[in-house]
């Protein structure tokens, strides 16, 4: 459990009790009588007994009382979460993840998050009850529209200093890969499990797609490693759970966490005033085929229909698709929006839209469309094999699952459309009943079974 200045717990004065002495010093106790040793030890494995013994001993129920408290302080589980990017300085799906379960683990551990410097000032800082700690210096994630191997080998070096760090559970991010090798042997040495949250399998297919054929075998080769390498895994879908044992086999311990919502702030939101047909939100990275969208919208307005389109996000293809809508002529049709951070505004400008569209290629799960769902928008998204966002979509009452074509995407939209907008705009939003599995309360819950909090 570590001594006392390891665990920051500073020494209680001594207390005379009568017939011997209790010493409560952090992880304490010496004696309590000539005729026996109570340990704060074995308070942590024996909390009722403990205080039996104490009071058997002499102590009065006031001090026995604080030393339980004391206990209490010093059992309460260290978890070390470890990701290279965190919210709200990067905004994404795995960002806000940890966002929202970090702040409700803290409320039962004290939560410590590994990452790169993303903030001014001292290397440490603390926000509610999660404790940020800087493992390297802030790298650039991309390079171009591509995730950077530099900032990857470079933030697995840095996660070597968890050595230097007590903690009762490690978990880690599925990405950059690279860093979970680092974590497995700071694991070994401390002698503690390896949690590594996985988001989506991307497989040897997908990477000749994204490196190219020489590449992609070694990027292929460290993600099959470090699948196997954690004691456990946390998958973020039923989806990709099951690809990953269709990889390690039928024996690998895998736990499934669906991404959550904040439902009751969805429902109790309101539609921002100014109006637009679709919708979409993420970032401009080019899976997500925000292209695809703008060209969806040009077929549209070629047919005849001048729909209004928001697209919420930023990233590496900001410029370019700027640059798409004008060719097209769209622009003036395209209300881009680079500077929403609060959740409440993301909830108000959805709600403001008839339908929601996101034309991806690779999804995980889809917090974003999640959250669409639950503002009450029917939702078009694609039917591509690794889009795990469609069967959330295919759950809905309203959804549209097509293929990822632009002419595809746009007959989806102009059906929906067609079907107008039968919500009320001064009412709480009515939301389907499978979305209640969706909390990030329960989320938490199931986070902290896995890691045994």
């Amino acid at each position: 459990m570590g001594n006392a200045s390891e665990s920051g717990i500073k020494p209680h004065s001594v207390r005379e009790l009568g017939v011997g002495t209790l010493w409560v010093i952090g992880a304490p106790v010496r004696r309590c009588s000539a005729r026996g040793t109570l340990t704060l030890q074995d308070m942590e494995s024996r909390h009722e007994r403990s205080l039996a013994s104490a009071l058997a001993c002499g102590a009065s129920a006031s001090l026995v009382e604080e030393a339980s408290q004391a206990m209490t302080a010093r059992v309460r589980p260290v978890v070390a979460l470890v990701s290279d990017a965190v919210y709200p300085y990067f905004r994404g799906g795995k960002e806000f993840r940890y966002h929202e379960l970090s702040s409700r683990l803290g409320r039962r551990a004290d939560v410590h998050i590994f990452t790169m410097k993303w903030w001014g000032g001292p290397s440490t800082h603390k926000e509610g009850h999660v404790t940020f700690h800087a493992v390297s210096r802030l790298y650039p994630m991309y390079a171009g529209d591509r995730r950077s191997f530099r900032e990857a080998i470079f933030f697995a070096l840095g996660c070597l200093r968890l050595l230097w760090f007590r903690f009762d559970a490690l978990e880690a991010d599925q990405f950059p890969n690279f860093h979970i090798l680092t974590l497995r042997v700071v694991a070994w040495l401390k002698r503690k499990p390896l949690t590594v949250t996985w988001h989506e399998v991307w497989g040897p297919d997908y990477w000749r797609l994204y490196l190219g054929s020489r590449t992609a075998r070694i990027a292929w080769f460290v993600e099959w490693l470090t699948m196997r390498v954690p004691d456990q895994l946390i998958a973020a879908s039923d989806q990709t759970a099951a690809r990953l044992r269709a990889i390690l086999g039928d024996r690998a311990s895998i736990s499934v966490v669906p991404n959550g919502i904040d439902l009751e702030g969805i429902r109790n939101s309101y539609p921002d005033d100014a109006r637009v047909d679709i919708v979409t939100i993420g970032r401009f990275l080019p899976h997500k085929n925000v292209s695809v969208l703008l060209d969806s919208v040009a077929l549209l307005h070629a047919s005849g229909l001048p729909v209004t389109c928001r697209i919420i996000g930023d990233g590496p293809l900001r410029a370019a698709l700027h640059a798409q809508a004008e060719r097209l002529g769209i622009a003036h049709a395209v209300d881009f929006r680079h500077d929403v951070w609060e959740q409440k505004e993301v909830y108000a400008l959805m709600k403001a839209a008839r339908v929601a569209a996101f034309p991806t290629t690779r999804e995980g799960f889809g917090i974003a469309v999640l959250e669409a769902i639950a503002c009450g928008l029917p939702v078009v998204t694609t039917s591509a094999p690794d889009n795990l966002a469609r069967f959330l979509v295919a759950r809905s009452t309203a959804g549209v699952v097509c293929g990822p074509a632009a002419d595809d995407i746009a007959e989806a939209l102009r059906q929906l459309l067609a079907q107008g907008d039968g919500r009320s705009s001064g009412a709480p939003t009515v939301q389907e009943p499978w979305l209640a599995d969706h909390g990030w309360d329960a989320a938490a819950d199931r986070v902290a079974d896995a890691l045994r909090l």
